[in-house]
């Protein structure tokens, strides 16, 4: 990845806006988005000087969209749209999210047709590298005619309001500036507009989504091969012949991953003969359930990355006599998506929940609960409980925010899209979820051990010691929520994939070799 990106100009990935907002990646505005916002700029100034009538330079807004303003009042015009738009409600959103908004945001108004100051998009980079972040409140957006409220909410600093995270504390903007020695930006005509006009809170909870999603799925079919050899399962609903005949992408890449993950295992071999026929659906049909999750999770990839190079303002400025007022900030293209990968993300737990369930009944020579000594002690039956609750919640969550649309503006903006609720909505999701897999994580490193002196894959046998540095052997009851939490640490933070990963790269294996869109 490269050490700089250039706002405007370069295309913009999933990650590399998650490397920007980490400070591995610095981004900057380079010679020819300078030329291209200088140009923008101008346009709407010789709008202003020559008194044409455009939406949001010398009006008003929404409803409002008929009433002319003065050209000495455009100036003032933007100040107040930034305040009578910034009625966010909540809890504030996490820090990152806020700093990918400011990321995206500068990306699309580089672009040239947003009529922007250089000063404005200098100061918001300011932002960016100084980890100087608004803070933001959850709700308010109704994901249509732009974020209006959290953009709102993000950019009042620049005006010298709201609040931002400065050295490790919340404080008002007052106080951060005289501070930090730096005065509030002078904003021009449209510039509020552009500011909060666009779907950057969608966009940026979709990014995060995105990288959490992933991680989730590539965490998935890890633990869940862990859980087919400590249920003595099969791996021959995995072959390769069997996928080609129904060949989805997803499918087929979830199936070569198990084949990579239980390949050379002892045990697998232990139980060639055995008799059984099939085993439980959700041991068997991973390729199916994890896989039609991952063609899920692509499309949402796909959609995700056209958004983060879009321009999403309204009006369009592409010159002083021609601007184009338009819907390219309804939220519709990310809603569906972020609401479809509820979905997905939630049968990821499903499915697991369903193994962890088995792991339990006390089949196959495991013991009853994973524990030698039940009746004094519950084992793992109640891990379980949570795995079920967590389920539960997720499913109460998979009502489509983009079902519903109520109008606003006294019903100029009548069909909204609802996708930041959709945005946020998956992320509760993915929060859940990596609870789940932690749960059926330790599960199956417990179980795999009853498995002993037998041993699994090298790969599966180094996932299994990487959870023993964090948390051992239950062999009586104990408080399982500490291990609960620390393993979920490990999928939270990514290292529990990312560890397997660099593992089998070191032997050689390529887990994802062949499908390189994933």
């Amino acid at each position: 990845m490269p050490t700089t990106f250039n706002y405007g100009i370069d295309t913009l990935t999933t990650s590399t806006a998650l490397a920007i907002a980490a400070g591995t990646v610095k981004g900057i505005l380079n010679e020819e988005a300078v030329r291209k916002i200088n140009a923008s700029q101008q346009h709407v100034q010789q709008i202003v000087d020559a008194n044409k009538t455009v939406y949001g330079v010398n009006t008003g807004f929404g409803i409002l969209a008929n009433t002319p303003i003065s050209k000495e009042d455009t100036a003032t015009l933007q100040y107040k749209i930034l305040q009578s738009h910034s009625v966010g409600v909540g809890d504030p959103i996490p820090v990152e999210v806020a700093k990918l908004m400011m990321i995206t945001k500068v990306h699309a108004l580089a672009q040239g047709y947003s009529g922007v100051q250089l000063t404005t998009l200098e100061r918001i980079t300011w932002h960016i590298e100084n980890n100087v972040i608004p803070v933001v409140p959850e709700k308010g957006s109704v994901g249509a005619s732009g974020d209006l409220a959290p953009l709102s909410h993000l950019f009042l600093p620049l005006i010298g309001l709201g609040q931002c995270y400065y050295k490790g504390a919340i404080a008002d903007t007052g106080y951060w500036m005289q501070d930090a020695g730096i005065k509030p930006v002078q904003l021009g005509p449209k510039e509020g507009l552009a500011l909060i006009n666009g779907t950057q809170f969608i966009l940026s909870f979709a990014v995060k989504a995105v990288q959490r999603m992933h991680n989730c799925l590539e965490a998935a079919d890890i633990i869940g091969a862990m859980s087919l050899e400590a249920l003595t399962g099969t791996k021959a609903p995995f072959d390769e012949r069997l996928h080609e005949l129904r060949p989805f992408n997803g499918n087929k890449l979830v199936a070569q991953r198990l084949r990579l993950l239980l390949n050379g295992s002892d045990i697998m071999q232990s139980h060639v003969d055995c008799g059984r026929v099939q085993d439980p659906y959700s041991l068997r049909c991973m390729p199916q359930v994890h896989g039609a999750s991952r063609n899920a999770w692509l499309h949402l990839k796909e959609l995700t990355e056209i958004e983060l190079n879009a321009v999403t303002d309204n009006p369009i400025i592409l010159g002083a006599d021609d601007t184009i007022s338009g819907g390219n900030f309804h939220g519709q293209p990310l809603a569906l998506p972020l609401d479809y990968c509820c979905f997905a993300a939630a049968e990821i737990g499903n499915i697991s929940d369903r193994r962890c369930y088995l792991l339990l009944e006390g089949k196959w020579g495991l013991p009853m609960l994973l524990m030698k000594d039940v009746g004094l002690n519950s084992g793992f039956m109640i891990p379980q409980y949570t795995t079920a609750a967590l389920v539960t919640e997720n499913k109460t969550l998979c009502f489509p925010a983009s079902a519903d649309s109520i109008p606003t503006s006294l019903g100029q903006e009548d069909h909204v899209s609802m996708g930041s609720i959709s945005g946020r909505k998956l992320n509760r999701v993915l929060d859940n979820l990596e609870f789940i897999l932690a749960i059926e994580l330790l599960s199956a490193c417990q179980a795999i051990e009853f498995r002993r002196p037998l041993k699994s894959s090298e790969l599966l046998e180094f996932a299994h010691d990487y959870v023993r540095e964090f948390v051992s052997f239950a062999s009586e009851d104990r408080i399982f929520a500490d291990d609960i939490n620390k393993v979920s640490g490990l999928i939270k933070d990514f290292s529990f994939v990312e560890k397997v990963n660099v593992f089998a790269s070191s032997r050689n294996i390529q887990l994802n070799s062949g499908f390189a869109a994933f």
